[in-house]
């Protein structure tokens, strides 16, 4: 008797196991998916792409990260202007780094 209870403990223990496993390659691969999406555009001046990642809240006098494609490297910026202009965003940044201001073209 004892050894049939152990069996159906052990039986159950692997299939929440297996359950486990499963929920959590699903919250990775959803995890994965939501973190990849980002807000592209470019530079008006030079042209070079440039990425502003998900979970940055683009808003006059905030500070976001964005990806600068030209320099081949993450940048923090502060925002200081958003205009819509038809299907683009205008964007103007002070980039504090280089003590230069910058429009993005960001796609809407």
């Amino acid at each position: 008797m004892q050894t049939a209870v152990t069996a159906t403990i052990s039986a159950a223990a692997i299939i929440a196991t297996s359950a486990m496993r499963t929920l959590l390659v699903a919250a990775a691969l959803l995890g994965t998916v939501a973190c990849s999406f980002a807000w592209d555009g470019y530079d008006s001046d030079t042209g070079d792409a440039v990425e502003i990642e998900k979970g940055n809240l683009v808003r006059s006098g905030r500070d976001i990260e964005i990806y600068d494609y030209g320099a081949g490297e993450y940048r923090d910026v502060t925002v200081e202007r958003i205009e819509r202009w038809g299907s683009t965003v205008e964007v103007e940044v002070y980039d504090s780094e280089s003590g230069e201001y910058r429009t993005f073209e960001m796609d809407d």
